[in-house]
């Protein structure tokens, strides 16, 4: 490094310098918030509260996390939107899947008119009235499909899944396996989706971080608390200042206070964990499956 350093240009070595300061600069800016939710977390919430706490735990302690596991309303909230993650983003995939591969091809009749009018869809929606109007009349409001029905397709996936089938399917792959006898369906079960691992990566990863971190539409289509998903307990504690502390009988009044303070530090470190978790296994599909699927269209 240091040898590759010497051998460049005045220009090039402050250009390299100064490359490196703001990226070392946005870095900082990044990181410190995270690193100040995951030390507060941690920390005593007298030292948070009166401000002694800024980069490193104080008065290390688990209290924050055992709270968030004592919350019934909170851990009915992590089952709910792992329910609608995994069964959501499934039912996309396979939505996805089922729409790109016969647009890919092009011996599909109209395929064009198709595309339009997916397209068309991206440009112009009904609304959220006509919306929910349409949810209320398919009986799916306060129901978990009203959170994953609406949402089973998205066009912009949709499109990049063809378009990752076009470029990396052969047209000969296809004449090869109908000669010998293979029917479509089991062409895509057999050959496309082996294929096609690093595209279904990521549109499983667009699909689920969407369905993880989605609040609104349980805003709107729920009322049952038992069915609200855990980014609308998490927006009720944070933005309405609204926990509910009976799941913590047997504590004083100062120590409810400050149970609630600790409380949204940790939960916003649990609401985040489980994505970043996921991301590292995903990554290198990631990058590959964006990058193949946006070169050709």
């Amino acid at each position: 490094m240091e040898a590759k350093f010497a051998q460049l240009s005045a220009q090039d070595r402050i250009f390299t310098i100064f490359n490196y300061a703001w990226l070392t600069f946005v870095l900082l800016i990044v990181a410190y918030p995270l690193i100040f939710v995951v030390s507060a977390s941690l920390s005593d919430p007298t030292a948070v509260i009166l401000g002694r706490m800024w980069l490193w735990p104080v008065g290390f302690n688990w209290n924050g996390y055992e709270a968030v596991f004592e919350h019934k309303g909170i851990m009915n909230g992590f089952a709910n939107t792992i329910f609608y993650t995994g069964v959501g983003t499934l039912i996309n995939v396979v939505m996805t899947i089922l729409a790109a591969y016969p647009l890919s091809r092009k011996d599909l009749a109209g395929r064009n008119v198709l595309m339009a009018l997916f397209v068309f869809t991206m440009m112009f929606s009904g609304g959220m009235i006509p919306t929910y109007l349409l949810v209320k009349d398919l009986g799916m409001l306060d129901t978990r499909w009203a959170l994953i029905i609406p949402g089973a397709l998205s066009v912009w996936n949709m499109i990049i899944t063809r378009t990752y089938f076009q470029t990396n399917i052969p047209q000969e792959l296809l004449e090869a396996a109908q000669l010998d006898g293979c029917n479509d369906f089991r062409f895509v079960r057999s050959i496309v989706l082996p294929l096609s691992g690093p595209i279904i990566a990521v549109i499983a990863l667009f699909y689920a971080v969407g369905h993880w971190n989605q609040y609104f539409q349980a805003l709107l289509y729920l009322r049952d608390q038992r069915l609200v998903p855990l980014q609308l307990v998490l927006r009720e504690i944070l933005v309405q200042n609204d926990v509910d502390l009976s799941s913590y009988s047997g504590r004083d009044a100062e120590e409810l206070l400050k149970l609630r303070e600790l409380l949204k530090y940790s939960l916003i470190v649990v609401a985040s964990l489980p994505v970043l978790t996921f991301y590292p296994f995903v990554q290198r599909f990631f990058v590959k499956g964006v990058m193949i699927g946006s070169l050709k269209g």
